[in-house]
């Protein structure tokens, strides 16, 4: 029988293999080059980061399984360009009906949906990492993950504004992918976190059926743990090194 760290390895190198398949694929002939690349830069060093830190932080197979499934769809949109995934006629051909004049879309949508995937396969990888490093519990162990998609959902917000900037023309709007919509920043940092927000949902939904000390670590995390006001105070205490 293999062994139990052998077999806990197991399961994310056949994700991390199934990837690399799909990337070398559809690194060939993407919609553009120089768009497939910027969209790849993130993905290769959140893999890479992921592959460093296996040993030392080995997520759970649900954290892996989530993360992997972003970057299928992730690697999708960079082939084709977030806004030209032709799912529309992906539809037509196999269902026979445009979902685009069933829903009244008059754009696409693709980069919306993965937005909102962002927020509902990486809450539960963030809270992870809460739980096991920060040691987190009750309230926090929500909360913490649904702050930190809407935070890296602005920040990507900010990356995407700034390499559009940065290499303009063609290659920035294709990475920018507003298709004309000026609030197309605002609509991705709502579906992140709406999607965030469903995950903790689910999370919170599932614990509080399960889990027997539930209502006491939840209360026990709003108490509070220390009587004394920090700011000024803190600081005197430092300075007179106390």
């Amino acid at each position: 029988m293999p062994h139990r760290r052998e077999r806990s390895l197991l399961y994310p190198g056949v994700l991390l293999g199934l990837l690399a398949v799909q990337f070398v694929v559809l690194a060939f002939n993407p919609v553009s080059r120089s768009t497939w690349l910027l969209e790849n830069l993130l993905a290769v060093a959140l893999v890479g980061l992921l592959v460093a830190t296996h040993r030392s932080f080995p997520f759970s197979r649900v954290s892996y399984t989530l993360i992997f499934l972003f970057l299928v769809l992730h690697e999708i949109g960079a082939h084709y360009t977030y806004s030209e995934v032709p799912y529309d006629a992906f539809c037509q051909r196999v269902f026979g009906f445009s979902l685009h004049q069933a829903l009244g879309f008059e754009r696409n949508h693709f980069d919306r949906a993965i937005h909102f995937a962002y927020g509902l396969l990486f809450a539960y990888p963030m809270r992870e990492i809460f739980l096991r490093v920060v040691a987190v519990r009750g309230f926090w162990g929500y909360a913490l993950p649904l702050d930190l998609t809407m935070s890296t959902s602005m920040i990507y917000e900010l990356i995407e504004w700034l390499a559009a900037v940065v290499f303009g023309g063609e290659t920035g709007t294709a990475y920018l992918g507003t298709q004309g919509d000026v609030w197309d920043a605002h609509w991705d940092m709502l579906l992140a976190s709406l999607g965030a927000l469903i995950a903790m949902g689910i999370t919170l939904a599932i614990n509080r059926a399960l889990q027997r000390d539930f209502n006491a670590e939840w209360a026990d995390s709003l108490r509070v743990k220390q009587d004394e006001p920090l700011g000024e105070e803190a600081l005197a205490k430092m300075i007179d090194g106390k």
